[in-house]
């Protein structure tokens, strides 16, 4: 059995990505950043322990970006990222692991065999860390102009996780404690003498730091969800619910003045339970009356944000994504169409999902049927995910 850990290193505020949240929160294919970098560590048979070092002001943030996940307790960060190295290590002296795995939360898309060639690599090392030969031809500037090229020959793009003998690096962490800061924890390892080698990395593995780095991972999630890493499903509902007395309706969580309400045992959104069967659907996981029976208490006058959470926490619980979503509203009245925009915003903010990965459609039936009456809303959507 494995005596190996992996320490997840998440205490920074990652300012240069634009986002009032930290970017190891974001969600990135509708699953938080870290979360989808510490899955390829749960789920590797050669990690038999995982820690988080937070920033325990996000603590919140860390609840639910952990839930269901096995993890040893997170650990408070420092000021610096040697120094939330060093106690993550200093966390796991009493489990006293034989290797220990360091990673960046911010490369989320790490895979199990850059994990495997880590710690196959340490077989022969104190240290191995996951890097990529450098290609391109390099250039030094100064001032905007080129001063001469560079001999790229033997030159490599340092990765994580970096994995070290955990007794070594423990004392190589602790002994640079109070020195200036290093980059990495080779570098650490360097500074005490230890021998650190290369262990091939992938150019996928990339660590996300600006908004083009975000863009370019959906890129690769979705590239990756239609071709040989993920099967690829789809899921359909449909909801109706009647009008009632009331002064406004609320679809697709957007509140929408009317001389009428919905009537429900939740808030009677329909749009959004519509969407939470297709997605339901696609899981092969029933309905959302399986799920949220009405005859429970606990449902009345529920938000439905509650249940497309739900199915969407369900399809980042099986390593899937969301790739599309397709809502078509169909009534008389009100008007949906001018609160299209604030519809599609609010359903990107719960699924995490950009604004062109979602369509909210509204229609009429030209006076036919129960909605041609008035008598009430129907709507239906469709959900493509995909699922490892």
């Amino acid at each position: 059995m494995s005596r190996n850990a992996a320490i997840i290193v998440a205490a920074g505020c990652g300012s240069r990505i634009g986002s009032d949240m930290p970017k190891q929160y974001l969600p990135l294919g509708g699953i938080p950043v870290l979360r989808r970098a510490t899955l390829a560590f749960t789920e590797h048979p050669g990690i038999a322990s995982v820690t988080w070092v937070i920033n325990f002001d996000d603590r919140d943030l860390y609840e639910e970006s952990a839930g269901g996940l096995d993890l040893l307790p997170p650990v408070q960060g420092g000021v610096r990222r040697q120094d939330s190295v060093r106690l993550g290590l200093e966390s796991l002296v009493e489990l006293a692991p034989d290797k220990v795995l360091i990673h960046d939360a911010a490369r989320p898309l790490v895979d199990a065999d850059t994990i495997t060639a880590v710690i196959t690599a340490l077989d022969k090392a104190t240290g191995a860390i996951a890097a990529v030969p450098v290609t391109d031809t390099l250039k030094r500037a100064s001032d905007g102009y080129i001063e001469n090229t560079l001999n790229r020959g033997g030159l490599w793009r340092a990765q994580t996780p970096q994995g070290f003998g955990f007794a070594e690096i423990l004392e190589a962490h602790r002994a640079v404690a109070n020195s200036s800061e290093l980059t990495d924890d080779a570098a650490v390892a360097e500074q005490a003498g230890l021998d650190v080698v290369l262990a091939l990395g992938s150019e996928n593995n990339l660590k996300i730091t600006t908004q083009e780095d975000f863009h370019r991972a959906e890129k690769i999630l979705m590239t990756d969800s239609t071709t040989t890493t993920a099967g690829l499903r789809v899921g359909s509902g449909f909801d109706v619910h009647r009008f009632t007395d009331g002064d406004h309706i609320t679809i697709c969580g957007v509140a929408i003045p009317h001389d009428r309400g919905l009537a429900g045992h939740s808030d009677a959104d329909v749009g959004m339970h519509a969407l939470t069967d297709a997605i339901l659907g696609a899981l092969g996981e029933s309905d959302i009356g399986q799920h949220f029976p009405p005859s429970d208490a606990r449902w009345k006058d529920a938000n439905s944000e509650i249940f497309l959470s739900h199915a969407a926490r369900l399809v980042a619980e099986r390593r899937g994504r969301i790739n599309y979503v397709d809502i078509t509203l169909i009534c008389e009245a009100p008007k949906l169409a001018p609160h299209r925009t604030s519809m599609i915003t609010r359903m990107g903010d719960i699924l995490g999902l950009p604004s062109d990965r979602i369509s909210i459609k509204a229609t009429t039936t030209e006076k036919l049927g129960f909605t041609g009456r008035g008598e009430g809303i129907a709507a239906q959507a469709t959900a493509t995910i995909s699922l490892p």
